[in-house]
């Protein structure tokens, strides 16, 4: 969606209470939030669905503090991210955590739709294989290098969404990144 078609919406969404420009906007980014926290949640596609799905109730009601800062996918991704932490240290207090989904399960599979799919068996191995490696990294590190590897965003914007100072942001990335390695190489993997 061009920048200023989706201002227009915004616009009609703020000015004008306009649930059919707000629908278009959730069209338009659904797939990037659901990605995303599907890759934060390990999978779990219905507790993914629940937290887009917060996602964007706590988007309408609080459109008109968005002031063009950033992008509106970047307010969004920010937005997802809190309601993730949110739901998480509500799962550390009722003593719930979530694991990596095991192979073969429905979870599984909706995680590893979640990534872009290619039939080459190869491929479907390393991505397996990084997604155990993602599961080993702390929730801030999984979702800096998540933003920046999967999603494309800057480091600028990851400081936005997580809400972090960007030299923060960057130590995050190295750690992560540097982690992933190791466990790769533990597994296998050179480089």
């Amino acid at each position: 969606m061009q920048r200023l078609s989706e201002i227009a919406l915004i616009t009609q969404v703020v000015a004008f209470g306009s649930q059919q420009a707000f629908a278009q906007l959730v069209r338009t980014h659904q797939e990037a939030v659901r990605r995303f926290l599907c890759r934060l949640t390990g999978g779990d596609s219905m507790r993914a669905d629940d937290l887009a799905q917060e996602t964007f109730i706590r988007a309408w009601q609080g459109l008109d503090s968005f002031r063009q800062l950033s992008g509106f996918q970047t307010w969004l991704l920010r937005i997802a991210y809190r309601v993730f932490l949110d739901d998480a240290r509500k799962e550390v207090r009722t003593g719930h955590t979530q694991e990596l989904p095991q192979e073969g399960s429905s979870d599984w599979t909706a995680y590893q739709l979640s990534a872009p799919q290619n039939d080459d068996a190869d491929n479907r191995l390393l991505r397996h294989d990084l997604d155990l490696a993602l599961a080993t990294l702390t929730e801030t590190e999984r979702a800096c290098v998540l933003l920046q590897v999967v999603q494309g965003q800057s480091i600028r914007d990851i400081a936005t969404i997580t809400g972090l100072n960007e030299n923060t942001v960057k130590s995050h990335l190295l750690r992560g990144k540097k982690n992933m390695a190791a466990y790769l190489r533990r597994n296998g993997y050179e480089g």
